[in-house]
């Protein structure tokens, strides 16, 4: 029986895995040609792209808190994860046949809202893994959403030109429909999710140790701005333009092979090891790039990008996970993820302005202050769940 339990659960996080490869397959189809759709083929100013693009975060990160309050209020997780996905579907197909970038607007918050997903897929595979996997299973599922980012950003470069806008988002509708069907299909409602639920979930149901560890990463998403700037920087560093996509993929790349191994090695390490590596990692970054522009090292800063975001993105989740109890297991991740949204968004309109009133390193130094002050508090932070676990 136990054997037997176990194979289904490795069933479910291959199928959850493989969904998330389909999806993120899809939606970097239409990733790098976003902003000329929106600015050349429908005509809208920068303005407006900024708009679209703020109000779909926005929504990200509203739809991740409350549909993890939702599926632990009523203690299902499947039915946001399919839909979710069939959301981002049915919006690229709205997107292909859109005859004016006012009509974006409704098609991007149901692109975002997809996000639904998000919280309980996360709080699914939690409850179906153990202190000794869990950490493989995030970094399983986060690998193959970086191989899927690869292999769209590679159709999207080969297919565009013959197909353009149209063809290309319909086409990119499909990986996503396929994930929502995978999902429907092949997973089962998990039976250990239907324990009983707190009559009512407050705050305070977040001991002081899960609170500690959400204000340091909201600390260090305060200093992690968008790997755009990245980009630019490489670009005023001396590197051709045609060479950013390039870099793009190199980040995605490194991030799709390390993902695997580093959820791997804080289920050997510890949770709260790797995390102290991710933003030593992300420190040495900023150190790299103060100190010097030469090309060989901005090619490192990708690669040192890409093992970074593989080994945050992974332990985030599954630190998370074991911080909150059960019973609010996704309402928690939910909580953070919500948390690190908000906290993205000031993130690099304040490296922007530094950029712009200082000088392009002035970014990097307030990254690494904040870095290394969310390592100090990492100290501070039991590796221990509000269920004593």
């Amino acid at each position: 029986m136990i054997n037997k339990f176990k194979n289904e659960n490795k069933k479910s996080v291959s199928v959850f895995a493989w969904a998330s490869f389909l999806n993120d397959l899809g939606s970097d189809m239409i990733y790098p040609v976003w902003p000329l759709f929106v600015t050349s083929f429908l005509g809208a100013n920068m303005a407006v792209l900024g708009l679209l693009d703020g109000v779909g975060e926005a929504f990200v990160s509203i739809s991740k808190a409350l549909s993890g309050y939702l599926s632990d209020k009523i203690r299902k997780r499947k039915i946001f994860i399919w839909s979710g996905y069939l959301f981002g579907s049915l919006s690229r197909v709205g997107y292909a046949f859109a005859p004016a970038w006012q009509w974006l607007l409704p098609l991007k918050i149901l692109d975002r809202s997809g996000k639904i997903r998000a919280a309980p897929r996360d709080a699914f595979v939690a409850d179906i893994s153990t202190e000794q996997n869990r950490g493989g299973n995030f970094g399983l599922m986060k690998a193959m959403d970086n191989l899927g980012a690869v292999c769209g950003i590679i159709i999207c470069l080969l297919l565009f030109e013959q197909i353009g806008f149209t063809n290309l988002f319909l086409l990119a509708a499909l990986p996503s429909l396929a994930s929502a069907f995978l999902i429907y299909k092949h997973i089962r409602e998990n039976k250990a999710s239907e324990q009983k639920l707190y009559a009512r979930f407050t705050l305070k149901d977040l001991d002081a140790n899960f609170k500690l560890f959400l204000f340091l990463n909201s600390v260090f998403t305060l200093g992690a701005f968008s790997y755009s700037f990245l980009l630019i920087f490489a670009g005023k560093s001396g590197f051709n333009a045609v060479y950013l996509p390039v870099f793009y993929l190199i980040i995605t790349v490194t991030a799709a092979i390390f993902s695997l191994p580093m959820g791997k090695l804080s289920d050997k390490i510890g949770r709260k090891k790797l995390m102290l590596l991710a933003f030593l990692l992300w420190a040495a970054i900023c150190v790299s790039l103060i100190l010097s522009t030469t090309p060989v090292a901005i090619i490192a800063v990708f690669v040192l990008y890409g093992i970074h975001k593989a080994a945050l993105e992974t332990v985030q989740k599954t630190y998370t996970s074991e911080l909150c109890p059960d019973c609010f297991r996704a309402t928690g991740l939910g909580v953070f993820q919500m948390a690190i949204g908000i906290c993205a968004l000031p993130a690099s309109v304040i490296a922007g302005v530094l950029w712009d009133k200082i000088n392009m390193q002035a970014p990097f130094y307030l990254s690494l202050t904040l870095s290394l002050i969310a390592c100090l508090l990492l100290f501070f932070v039991r590796e221990t769940s509000c269920n004593g676990n």
